[in-house]
């Protein structure tokens, strides 16, 4: 008999991402495809075309996805960047036609979970994960555990303020720590025809040029802000970063060189709080497949004692109505 694996979906605001893991967190295969962005119907026909692939030879599914993750109801609340997934109960509804154990988790919390269960986090009881995106992500590890705080929402560091003088959202980390903001605003600096080149703008850095410096060394500079004011509140041991772009060892070397700079403009500082590590993720992009995983994984036994309930329930009207 074929062993059967996992489906885990990485919904990003550019990119949806799926692969293949088995329990063991081995990837077999990965995708990705634009993300969907002109509806929940056309959404949700993309996610099912894909699992539809996939139905006889998966187990399990588990997403990691924008906003608010409520982990009692499994509701999306404020999806981000995917606004028309606020409200929606993706476990709940896939669950309907599926009958396999679903899970949704923050796409943050997921690469928190990633790095804690087989990557730079394992072992270490305070640490973080923050992973550079379309906007900024995070997950906080205590005592060896993930933090969900008491409305669901503990992590999302793109809604603290580092910047008091921009107006309204231009303040806050995840417009002026956007990774995706930071290489357009190079490209159209250099006047780029295609802003979202990556390669380019990286090529561009490393070879100093002054523009492309002063913008990358800013936007570096505004995360280790990010980093200081986080490990002034928790205390952490270490900070991994992610996403795409952290596959670029330039980036967390330059972060934690505006690291440094920060505590040696602040002696007081540099004096009384110990410093973090400041590392690369394990798992860069990938982080938050492993992770959504890990979760589905954590709440295996109780999602698949729920569903043999609802098979008790549609056994019991079906016998009713015969």
């Amino acid at each position: 008999m074929t062993q059967k694996h996992y489906l885990t979906f990485d919904i990003g605001g550019s990119n949806l991402k799926y692969g293949l893991l088995n329990s063991a967190g081995t990837l077999i295969e990965k995708h990705r495809i634009p993300t969907p962005k002109q509806g929940l119907a056309q959404f949700m026909a993309e996610i099912q075309s894909i699992i539809e692939k996939y139905k006889d030879s998966i187990k399990g599914i588990a997403f990691s996805c924008p906003g608010k993750i409520d982990q009692y109801s499994q509701t999306i609340h404020f999806g981000g960047s995917l606004p028309f997934l606020d409200g929606v109960q993706l476990a709940r509804e896939l669950g309907e036609y599926y009958h396999i154990p679903i899970s949704i988790e923050n796409d943050g919390k997921s690469a928190a979970l990633a790095e804690l269960w087989q990557g730079n986090l394992k072992d270490v009881s305070n640490g973080a994960a923050i992973v550079l995106g379309t906007g900024i992500g995070g997950g906080v590890i205590i005592n060896g555990e993930l933090i969900q705080g008491t409305h669901f929402q503990a992590g999302e560091l793109s809604f603290m303020i580092n910047d008091k003088t921009q107006p309204d959202i231009q303040g806050l980390a995840g417009f002026n720590t956007s990774a995706v903001r930071m290489i357009e605003t190079i490209a159209k600096e250099l006047k780029f025809e295609d802003i979202d080149n990556g390669a380019a703008v990286f090529k561009e850095i490393k070879a100093g040029n002054p523009a492309a410096m002063k913008i990358f060394n800013r936007f570096c500079r505004n995360i280790a802000i990010l980093i200081l004011n986080i490990q002034s509140v928790v205390d952490l041991e270490r900070f991994v970063i992610g996403g795409g772009i952290s596959a670029q060892s330039l980036v967390v070397d330059t972060i934690n060189h505006q690291y440094n700079q920060m505590l040696d403009e602040m002696p007081l500082v540099k004096q009384t709080l110990t410093r973090p590590e400041i590392i690369n993720s394990k798992f860069h992009s990938d982080s938050n497949l492993y992770g959504a995983l890990y979760r589905l994984l954590l709440q295996i036994d109780k999602l698949e004692y729920e569903l043999l309930g609802d098979e008790n329930v549609r056994s019991i009207c079906t016998s009713s109505k015969g």
